[in-house]
């Protein structure tokens, strides 16, 4: 264990960081004893301890999801507008889905800003998920499909979005008892205002 540096005699001047020693790694137990040995070394020397402040992990800024919308906006505006789904929908769904993320994955396999599966992007003609282009068209296609299918019914549109039109067909068209969807759907009915 390297030996701490002695400490300046400059009654003015703070210890420079070699003082403490810095050059290598040291424990708290270490530095503390050091650290309290200099700020108590006189009235003029009193130094209150440094504090370390705990870094958290920030959420999405609404800022950031607003300058991502923007750089698809266009792009899902013209695509929705051209197969007659309203273009909000398809942002509250893409915002639930990867929050305009483009490279977005899911554990199951879905991906890009609309979170298609593999399964159901070949069903719609997209060859690249990966694509923003594609895969927006091919997502407002699932969704216009969901809406014919469920006679415009949102809720059932929506949980045949996350789990599959045969998992709502199989509940007697209803939303399925899946935690996972239900909260879902009330998030994106949250994010187009009708809850």
């Amino acid at each position: 264990m390297m030996a701490l540096a002695p400490l300046t005699s400059d009654a003015n001047m703070a210890p420079g960081l070699e003082a403490f020693g810095f050059e290598a790694p040291l424990r708290q137990r270490e530095l503390l004893p050091a650290w309290q040995q200099w700020s108590t070394a006189g009235p003029s020397r009193r130094v209150l301890a440094p504090s370390i402040r705990h870094i958290r992990e920030r959420r999405a800024l609404p800022t950031t999801i607003a300058k991502r919308r923007a750089r698809y906006a266009a792009l899902i505006e013209a695509e929705a507008r051209r197969q007659g789904v309203d273009p909000e929908l398809v942002h509250a769904v893409i915002r639930a889905e990867s929050s305009y993320r483009p490279r977005a994955q899911s554990p199951a396999g879905a991906r890009g800003l609309m979170q298609l599966m593999p399964a159901t992007a070949s069903r719609f003609g997209v060859t690249d998920c990966w694509s923003p282009a594609q895969n927006i068209r091919g997502g407002v296609s699932y969704l216009r499909f969901l809406i014919e299918r469920f006679e415009g019914e949102l809720s059932l549109v929506l949980a045949a979005y996350n789990a599959g039109e045969g998992a709502v067909a199989k509940h007697g068209n209803r939303i399925p008892p899946y935690r996972e969807t239900r909260q879902y759907v009330r998030r994106v009915l949250g994010y187009l205002g009708k809850t």
